[in-house]
């Protein structure tokens, strides 16, 4: 028997019993489907993330402070690295703190950040009107701020809020300008902000140290020596590796990285359950079909056919279960994938390579689990099998 003839015999029986045929192909049908929706979900977070941190800053070092290893930052340090850090760009300190806003009746909770003049460049923001604090606001601890949309829009929807005077944790201030629109990242709203200078809010918060700092390296490449100098400069000063921690937009892209990527490996193996599910249901019918055709095998035996030919039979006819399933798994995976975007908001990325290893793995299982019943049909006695009704 050619192949062409094995896969025809193949499609006929399975053709000749179409329903019992599609529940067979269901678990298949389900498994891949929900591989690739699954994948695609994952794959489709990362890229998501993989955007949202590129879109802090361009070549962003954070470095925050250890405070139980006794580390502790100011923000003279900014000046400082830059002078010290052939690779670095421009650094800002941060200091931010939760408040609630007030204008006139209206009220919002939010939280300022305290910073300095380079804040734009650093992290990458762009004023949408007015202007944005200057190294004089910083040093005469001017009470002015700069607003982020959410801010704007719950505040002032209807009103230029450029030169009004709000209330910041109960403290009067100008408001000199507002920032664009930047969305969200990482589930915190980059918009719901108060720019303030950093004097100011230290001493708001009674202290002279800073939460962090936000240094820009000179380019993509200097970011990772940058990010060894600054350590290097901080366990000298510290004494201990742990009381400041300096982490890259490439390292962080990478951790981030390597957790959505398990997450979506883990999503895929569990949905690959499904598959195991279907193969199973493939080999319980085919067990099945060689008992109901006991007869059929008989005379084909009794005709001449070899054991190999009965065997090639039934291994073709689960293959093409699993195949025929796989395809129509594709179809709702592709489907599904949109929805499950549409519906939950999340993005989805359907890569070839997760569609192709869910169709090749459906296939395995068919071939997998269509052994032990070709097996058994291909042994069985041709006298045998023509005495049964």
């Amino acid at each position: 028997m050619n192949s062409w003839e094995g896969v025809r015999l193949a499609w006929k029986a399975i053709s000749s019993n179409k329903v019992r045929s599609f529940l067979t192909m269901l678990g298949i049908i389900i498994g891949v489907g929900a591989v690739i929706i699954l994948v695609s979900v994952g794959q489709g977070a990362t890229a998501q993330v993989t955007s949202q941190i590129q879109s802090l800053g361009s070549n962003l070092i954070t470095v925050v402070a250890g405070r139980q290893a006794g580390g502790k930052l100011y923000a003279s340090d900014a000046a400082e690295l830059v002078e010290r850090v052939p690779s670095i760009e421009r650094t800002v300190p941060s200091v931010t703190n939760s408040c609630k806003v007030k204008w006139h009746n209206l009220s919002e909770d939010s939280t300022y950040e305290g910073t300095t003049a380079g804040f734009l460049e650093v992290r990458g923001r762009e004023l949408a009107s007015g202007r944005f604090l200057t190294d004089e606001d910083n040093a005469q601890r001017q009470r002015v701020a700069v607003l982020g949309q959410t801010v704007v829009k719950e505040l002032f929807e209807n009103t230029n809020p450029v030169g009004e005077t709000i209330m910041v944790s109960g403290e009067a201030f100008t408001v000199i300008g507002t920032l664009a629109s930047k969305g969200s990242s990482m589930g915190q709203d980059q918009d719901d902000t108060v720019i303030i200078p950093v004097s100011v809010a230290q001493r708001m918060i009674g202290s002279t140290q800073v939460s962090r700092l936000y240094v820009q390296a000179r380019s993509a490449e200097d970011a990772a020596i940058a990010t060894q100098h600054i350590t290097a400069i901080y366990v000298r000063k510290f004494g201990r590796e742990d009381a400041i921690r300096a982490m890259s937009q490439d390292e962080l892209l990478s951790t981030i990285g390597s957790m959505t990527q398990t997450m979506t490996m883990m999503l895929g193996a569990i949905a690959s359950i499904s598959l195991v599910v279907g193969g199973i249901g493939i080999m319980n019918i085919m067990l099945v079909s060689v008992s109901e055709r006991t007869r059929e095998i008989g005379i084909r035996k009794a005709v001449g056919a070899k054991n190999r030919d009965v065997l090639f039979q039934f291994l073709v006819e689960a293959v093409v279960l699993s195949l025929t399933g796989g395809l129509v798994g594709i179809i709702l995976g592709f489907g599904g994938s949109r929805v499950v975007s549409k519906v939950g908001g999340w993005p989805s990325v359907v890569s070839p390579s997760a569609v192709a290893i869910a169709f090749v793995f459906a296939a395995a299982i068919g071939l997998f689990f269509g052994v032990w019943p070709a097996a058994k049909a291909s042994a069985l006695d041709p006298i045998e099998a023509l005495r049964r009704e």
